[in-house]
């Protein structure tokens, strides 16, 4: 019994190493492509972003930002996705719009893939206004006059007179704002120049790396609420009952996790097993 132990582990010590790669690729992809839903425990900075929203009433504004380019996408497109049909679930009237000129194609097609599937439409349920050059400057403009900051919206149709911009002059006019952001042009900017100025109330998506240094702005009320990265994304997914990309990422994520724990733990098992017989021949 014991020699055959010893022979089993002189066989796994010496697989190759594409048998490895091979498990290390199933366990990532199978969870990708058919999503098991494990269990996720919602934080409460996730549950403030989902409950403040539920809370809207119908025809409310909301102000969706893509301050990220598609380097962040696999971390902030969906936690765009979720938030966008959640709006739409609640007939709110949504605003898009983005400070990264490289990310501008991203977020209108986003935006325009959720809305079709919701059956929304360009003008009177949401409007992408695109990308402006000013930063800073621009959300200020934006808090003075929305349609002096964007005459026209991406698809080049004047916003005046847009059923879905109806009542809205500036900023002061949003009932609540989010910004998805992978760096500093995004949610500290928001604030400082936008809410602070214009008095709405605002939360923040982020990429899970800038995630920690964002905590100050949530423990002091600036922000009411955060959403960090894919594992932010899969609790509002989870939150809105529709799981979707970020909930088959964590699944991938920890199916991954899993096979390497294992795998660690065998290679100890195997090591100690063999370990007298690199004594004896020493």
């Amino acid at each position: 019994m014991r020699g055959s132990l010893k022979d089993v582990a002189r066989r796994m010590i010496a697989i190759d190493r594409r048998i490895i790669f091979l498990l290390i690729a199933v366990a990532t992809l199978l969870p990708l492509l058919n999503p098991v839903g494990l269990p996720i425990k919602v934080s409460p900075e996730v549950k403030a972003v989902y409950d403040y929203m539920e809370a809207l009433p119908e025809r409310s504004v909301f102000l969706l930002s893509f301050d990220f380019d598609p380097s962040s996408k696999p971390e902030l497109e969906p936690q765009a996705v979720a938030l966008l049909r959640h709006a739409f679930r609640k007939n709110l009237r949504v605003i898009v719009m983005t400070h990264w000129i490289t990310g501008t194609g991203l977020a209108d097609g986003v935006v325009s893939q959720v809305a079709a599937e919701t059956g929304k439409a360009r003008g009177k349920d949401y409007v992408f206004l695109g990308w402006a050059p000013g930063g800073y400057a621009l959300i200020i403009s934006m808090g003075q006059d929305l349609y002096k900051a964007f005459p026209s919206d991406y698809s080049k149709t004047p916003t005046l007179g847009m059923p879905v911009l109806e009542g809205v002059r500036n900023l002061r006019d949003v009932n609540y704002m989010v910004s998805l952001a992978a760096g500093g042009a995004g949610i500290e900017m928001w604030y400082v120049f936008g809410k602070d100025k214009y008095r709405f109330e605002m939360a923040g998506g982020s990429t899970g790396v800038i995630a920690p240094g964002l905590y100050p702005f949530l423990r002091s009320g600036q922000i009411n609420g955060l959403i960090g990265g894919l594992q932010g994304a899969a609790e509002y997914e989870t939150l809105i009952g529709r799981k979707g990309m970020a909930v088959a990422g964590m699944d991938a994520q920890s199916a991954t996790h899993f096979v390497i724990i294992a795998l660690v733990v065998l290679c100890n098992v195997f090591y100690f097993a063999l370990r007298g017989d690199k004594g004896k021949q020493a």
